[in-house]
């Protein structure tokens, strides 16, 4: 019966591939619009319903916890664990405020999604010092528009035994730098419900908590590793009280 399990594992993720690549070129003339005329609510809203539709597809369900003083008419600065290809979509599901993404640069390589992807976030080639640079540039221009901003902080997604990798610096000094209160997010249930493994996973619901944003409108950049290890720490215990929990049950 094992194999039938992995068999049909496999069949879902080839069809999230699908679902994901109709949907995108389903949209991509009204992208294309919204770039050309500079219309980012307008693009908000339809990547809103893009990631709804794939994720209802899906059988994916968020079930997000929000917390007091959260505020959508505000500008962030979103850090979240990194754990699974559903992190990106349950982002823009969840959250009604405009906002970009800072991502690898080898995204922008994937057919479609990547020429979109490149012209509405920001890329990044951790290899190389300039690139690193002139994010902060191309960063200034998007909260100038009333973006906010998501990095996942790890910098990449970590392996399976791991439940939180250290956090870099960027996203802790761009936050100060801006004056952007910092929102964390903790997925609880991603990896577990789509790992980037072809087989495991299942649709079913997916668990968010986003924690009470932390000002940074007092901070200087002296501030930043108090205010990066402030952020970890949040995380790493909601996930470490998760695991302690799920143990607990078991």
């Amino acid at each position: 019966m094992k194999w039938i399990k992995k068999f049909l594992q496999i069949l879902w993720r080839i069809w999230f591939f699908i679902v994901t690549s109709i949907v995108v070129l389903l949209i991509s003339p009204l992208l294309v619009y919204t770039l050309i005329f500079d219309k980012i609510l307008l693009f908000n809203k339809i990547k809103r319903w893009a990631a709804n539709t794939i994720l209802f597809f899906m059988g994916i369900r968020c079930k997000t916890e929000f917390p007091p003083g959260y505020d959508p008419n505000r500008q962030y600065m979103v850090i979240a664990n990194h754990t699974s290809a559903l992190d990106i979509f349950t982002l823009i599901k969840i959250f009604s405020f405009p906002f970009i993404f800072i991502g690898k640069k080898e995204l922008s390589k994937l057919p479609v999604f990547g020429y979109f992807y490149k012209k509405t976030n920001v890329t990044v080639d951790r290899n190389s010092p300039e690139s690193r640079k002139e994010v902060y540039n191309q960063v200034q221009n998007f909260i100038n528009k009333g973006l906010s901003v998501v990095i996942y902080p790890e910098g990449k997604i970590p392996d399976e035994d791991v439940l939180l990798h250290p956090f870099k610096n960027g996203a802790f000094r761009i936050a100060i730098e801006h004056k952007l209160p910092v929102l964390p997010v903790v997925f609880y249930d991603n990896k577990r419900k789509f790992p980037y493994r072809w087989t495991g996973g299942s649709p079913g619901i997916v668990r968010i908590k986003i924690l009470p944003p932390i000002e940074t409108a007092n901070l200087s950049e002296e501030d930043m590793p108090q205010l990066k290890d402030l952020s970890y720490n949040l995380l790493y215990n909601e996930l470490m009280n998760d695991e302690i929990s799920k143990n607990f049950n078991d």
